[in-house]
């Protein structure tokens, strides 16, 4: 049996974390034993054990919460895989595959890095990455980027994420939200889902926000995440979102739920899913909401066409910071119940069609086989 070690870097769960877990039954059923190399406590953790993986501690950040140096956590890395001796390494994240490239090259770890951000790189973190046999990137734009600014094309392929559409499915309404939050009976609820942060464009969203409740008195405001970000930009906008949903024109219409673990229950229970991010290699709560047979209004950035094509019509695709924009295709779904139904539909059937998980994970599960059999016949 090959022993597969993943490598992660933070001890949340963001889109990146859910995604490699979601492989997790699939890639045992292949015949891969799987450890992980992960933060020793967290959210990930705990759901990393929940699946049986052993989990390693690779620290990043020291006691006093500053990063570990990039040579300091590599030395670590190298001490972890020598006693493990993995026969493939995946490193799930971009940073963690620069981190990681070097360490296993030199240890003729056979390896693999997912790239889940579109961000501009130094000439230095291109060279760590191409020391890996594959690079995997969520979508074609991701891939696109990357390979342009000196990734390696003959190594880096797209693969997208997928959802379990068990979890993720259309269900009836059971009016929890509105009780829990003490809503009037049928009030649409339109919400974001994500970090609170301004690449995720929650400032937009929030302009949005006022100019649909300008014209729409019934409509609600949920956000669900929390912020993560030490940035000052970061906490100026979780202050903005927090005065709103008490002063000014929203203010007991906008609601902030911070972290929840019923994110599935929650979108058979909103109206309209309105993401407004500023950059999405393949959003996964855009995955997510489509599967559960959500009408979705999205920015049309990074990989977000991939998932909702035009000639899908699975979604409403809206320029990015346009606030009046987001408002108006909003406002229109509110507005006619037969169009937001018939998206609703369609993203669900997307979802089935492109998206779902026992599709996804094999192709990763493929790409493992690949690299083991080229690290086999060298």
């Amino acid at each position: 049996m090959a022993l597969l070690v993943l490598l992660f870097e933070y001890p949340t769960l963001f889109g990146g974390e859910r995604s490699a877990l979601a492989t997790l039954d699939v890639v045992r059923s292949a015949g891969f034993e799987i450890l992980a190399i992960a933060p020793a406590e967290g959210e990930l953790a705990d759901a990393l054990r929940k699946h049986n993986v052993t989990v390693l501690p690779l620290a990043h950040r020291d006691k006093s919460g500053r990063t570990v140096s990039l040579g300091d956590r590599r030395s670590d890395l190298e001490r972890l895989l020598r006693d493990v001796r993995p026969s493939l390494l995946h490193a799930n994240s971009l940073a963690m595959g620069r981190l990681s490239g070097p360490v296993a090259a030199m240890l003729k770890v056979p390896s693999i890095a997912h790239l889940r951000d579109i961000v501009r790189l130094r000439q230095a973190a291109v060279n760590d990455l191409n020391d890996h046999q594959r690079l995997v990137a969520v979508s074609r734009a991701t891939r696109d980027f990357h390979v342009g600014q000196g990734l390696a094309a003959e190594k880096t392929t797209a693969i997208h994420n997928g959802v379990d559409l068990e979890e993720f499915r259309p269900r009836a309404a059971t009016g929890y939200l509105h009780y829990e939050l003490n809503l009037p009976a049928g009030a649409p609820i339109v919400v974001a889902i994500g970090q609170i942060g301004l690449r995720k464009g929650l400032d937009t969203w929030l302009a949005a926000a006022e100019r649909i409740a300008a014209a729409n008195d019934r409509a609600h405001f949920v956000v669900v995440g929390a912020r993560h970000s030490v940035k000052d930009e970061s906490r100026e906008l979780e202050d903005r979102l927090r005065w709103a949903s008490e002063n000014g024109a929203i203010a007991g219409r906008l609601h902030l739920l911070g972290t929840r673990t019923d994110v599935p229950a929650i979108l058979n229970e909103v109206t309209v899913l309105l993401h407004a991010a500023r950059q999405e290699p393949l959003g996964r709560v855009l995955l997510e909401a489509a599967a559960s047979g959500v009408a979705i209004v999205a920015t049309d950035v990074g990989g977000t066409r991939e998932i909702f094509p035009s000639e899908s019509r699975a979604a409403q695709l809206v320029p990015v910071d346009d606030a009046g924009a987001m408002a108006s295709a909003v406002l229109a779904l509110l507005g006619d119940d037969q169009n937001r139904i018939m998206l609703a539909n369609t993203a669900r059937s997307r979802a089935e069609q492109d998206f779902d998980i026992r599709q996804a994970a094999p192709k990763i599960v493929e790409v493992y086989r690949q690299v083991l059999d080229e690290a086999t016949a060298r």
